[in-house]
């Protein structure tokens, strides 16, 4: 409702008005508000007490998440819509932290988000909302914040370092030759002498983490080696044929580096897709009918083949039992099948193979083009899954997966907009993705909540 007051006759003077009576009661950051608010979290403070005055943590908590709600991620997003968006105005009660207050914010404070993150789904379970038991998990690539036309190899490493340095002697021979001219062209040559320095410097890094990682996998090829060779004289086991080389400490041609985001890689979605620097970001949901996140992870390996065990074991034990997974066949790994199956775990598996290889019924595709028959399955381990998810009860209990985690990534990547990540090294994009799923539980909590 809009307030006037006449300071004369003839001079109408608006009045400020309470941000509450604009902001819809249906709206999600009330809810965010009052979760956040009843939660305790340890927060990252600065404790000098030098500075300007410093915002209520709890207050900025429930920016970021409500922001990261609504399509909001980057800092100086979240600091313009301080004065923009009404309900985020409300939500800071009329202030507005600028964005190295809020970056900051969000880069020291992943403790308080991981803390933020279990206690709503315990306040789930405690309200009977989420009752753990199946799982379906599945991972989707996001992209880093790096390009992939900055990867560099091992040998094209070294060439650049090499011209790098003739440039920078270039350069600075022509800023000595441009003193003696007192000459005022030459202003330039020191800022493109750095941008040239620092480039060298992260083609150093770059050739050194090559360089690393090829000796970390000759010494484990090594160590795999003589363990060999004492199992075979215990055993008494003589080797044929010539004693193999010694393994080569020297980064392979296939082997690269990203000079912006180390830890990011390139990732193929499929086939025909085009690559991408990008992190496999891997989801775990409550198959029970909440669709909440419970747990997951960020990894840069580009399949899941290896993200069964993991992804289980991110899920918060104080959360309930897990009694059952679900999982496409990306998932397919005979070690983690026994380990699960040795702790209770039920799973329920995708196995592509024999006559399951292409499940089109109607394929439009030219002759030459259709997949081919696919491999063989002989493991009897692989086999008795497929079998399990041919009768009724298997492939009712494994349809439960593409309504839950398949759904989950959609409204992430949709409609909260998320699908590159700003902050760069694997520890960093961890945290954000904790926060995304925050966010995601956040939304999906207070349907939920309305629903009962």
């Amino acid at each position: 409702m809009t307030h006037f007051v006449n300071v004369d006759r003839n001079t109408p003077m608006l009045l400020p008005p309470d941000l509450r009576d604009w902001v819809a009661d249906d709206d999600l950051v009330h809810f965010v508000i009052e979760a956040i608010e009843k939660m305790k979290l340890s927060f990252h403070i600065n404790r000098r007490r030098s500075g300007s005055r410093q915002y209520p943590p709890k207050m900025m908590l429930a920016l970021v998440v409500y922001c990261y709600c609504n399509r909001i991620f980057s800092s100086r997003r979240i600091e313009r819509a301080t004065y923009r968006d009404v309900s985020v105005r409300y939500l800071t009660g009329n202030t507005h932290p600028d964005h190295d207050t809020i970056c900051k914010f969000r880069r020291e404070n992943f403790q308080a988000v991981g803390e933020a993150f279990l206690q709503i789904l315990l306040l789930a379970v405690e309200m009977g909302i989420l009752k753990l038991g199946a799982v379906s998990t599945d991972g989707s690539h996001f992209y880093a914040s790096a390009s992939v036309h900055r990867n560099v190899c091992y040998d094209r490493a070294c060439q650049l370092e090499e011209q790098l340095r003739n440039d920078i002697a270039l350069l600075l021979k022509e800023a000595e030759e441009a003193d003696e001219r007192d000459d005022k062209d030459g202003q330039s040559l020191p800022a493109e002498m750095a941008r040239r320095e620092d480039l060298l410097k992260r083609m150093e890094e770059a050739r050194g983490r090559l360089e690393g990682n090829a000796k970390k996998r000759a010494e484990t090829q090594r160590l795999a080696y003589e363990k060999e060779e004492k199992e075979r004289e215990t055993q008494g086991i003589k080797r044929r044929g010539r004693k193999p080389k010694p393994p080569d400490d020297r980064p392979r041609d296939d082997e690269i580096t990203n000079l912006t985001d180390p830890d990011s890689r390139a990732m193929r979605k499929g086939k025909n897709k085009t690559c991408t620097q990008s992190y496999n970001a891997q989801a775990v949901v409550d198959a029970e009918g909440s669709m909440l996140i419970v747990g997951g992870y960020v990894t840069n390996h580009a399949n899941d083949a290896n993200e069964l065990l993991p992804t289980v074991a991110s899920v918060d034990e104080s959360l309930g039992e897990v009694k059952a997974v679900l999982a496409d066949t990306g998932y397919v790994n005979l070690d983690a099948f026994e380990e699960l199956e040795a702790a209770g775990i039920e799973l329920f598996v995708a196995v592509k193979g024999n006559e399951d290889e292409d499940c089109r019924q109607y394929d439009y595709r030219p002759e030459g083009k259709r997949k081919k028959k696919g491999r063989v399955i002989k493991d009897s381990r692989l086999l008795d899954m497929q079998k399990k998810l041919k009768t009724d009860a298997g492939r009712e209990m494994y349809s439960k997966r593409k309504e839950t985690v398949e759904p989950v990534f959609g409204i992430i990547k949709q409609v909260m907009g998320f699908r590159q990540f700003l902050l760069r090294g694997l520890e960093k994009v961890n945290g954000e993705w904790l926060l995304v799923r925050l966010a995601y539980n956040m939304k999906r909590m207070q349907t939920l909540v309305a629903g009962n």
